[in-house]
């Protein structure tokens, strides 16, 4: 089996080589870039299997690098941000990131993030294998990734979180999910009580399901997330 290939995009070379060396022993393919203008280049060689992408970086930022990416293409991308700034986190999932770490990660913890964001992206989670789901107005192609509007037939392209969420709730319709069981399948860990990130997904997936009255999936107070509707399975 082919080993998977991770583009890192940041200005600190000492970093870059760190993680080239981290990952490398790993088992993964690792590309540098130093800037946006070098991750173009490479992308256009290259077709990564994830990104990690620093927030602060010289030219475009990483929040436009992000937002440009996600125009283009749903690789899984890691946002890297300072300490302490949670509104960098929130808007880098704001963005389309996947998932985001801190500059104080440990190798290991942006390891096992990486591994659970690649194995999301390959394995399903609704119940039923059936390529199209409907529910309430939608329907969902699980090969395309496209999420089609039944009445109108617009279509959209769902990135690796919110058709990892869409699918958990598709599986779990008209039952409770607990912020930690949203966590857990999204990133592989419990929610940070205080943790914003949650919050960020579920009104990514609203928007894309149009849901501005918050009905198809409801806030049941203290105790999580509801869809609402039934689901069928279509082959």
């Amino acid at each position: 089996m082919d080993s998977k290939q991770i583009l890192v995009v940041d200005d600190n070379q000492e970093l870059r080589d760190a993680l080239s060396d981290y990952l490398g022993r790993a088992g993964f393919e690792v590309l540098g870039a130093e800037s946006g203008e070098m991750m173009w280049r490479l992308l256009d060689a290259h077709q990564p299997d994830l990104i990690i992408l620093d927030i602060m970086m010289p030219g475009d930022d990483g929040f436009t690098l992000c937002q440009k990416l996600r125009r283009l293409s749903d690789v899984p991308i890691i946002m890297l941000t300072a300490v302490t700034e949670e509104a960098d986190r929130v808007a880098g999932l704001e963005m389309g990131a996947d998932d985001y770490i801190t500059k104080s990660f440990s190798p290991r913890e942006l390891l096992a993030r990486i591994k659970t964001i690649l194995r999301r992206s390959h394995i399903s989670t609704h119940p039923k294998q059936a390529r199209k789901i409907l529910f309430a107005d939608w329907r969902l192609d699980t090969v395309t990734r496209q999420l089609i509007h039944t009445p109108s037939s617009e279509t959209k392209q769902l990135s690796g979180a919110d058709l990892t969420l869409l699918n958990l709730f598709i599986g779990n319709a008209e039952s409770i999910l607990s912020r930690d069981d949203i966590a857990r399948e999204i990133w592989g860990r419990d929610a940070d009580p205080l943790e914003r990130g949650i919050d960020v997904q579920i009104s990514r997936l609203r928007h894309h399901l149009e849901d501005k009255d918050r009905s198809l999936i409801i806030t049941v107070r203290n105790k999580g997330y509801m869809l609402t509707t039934s689901v069928t399975y279509d082959s």
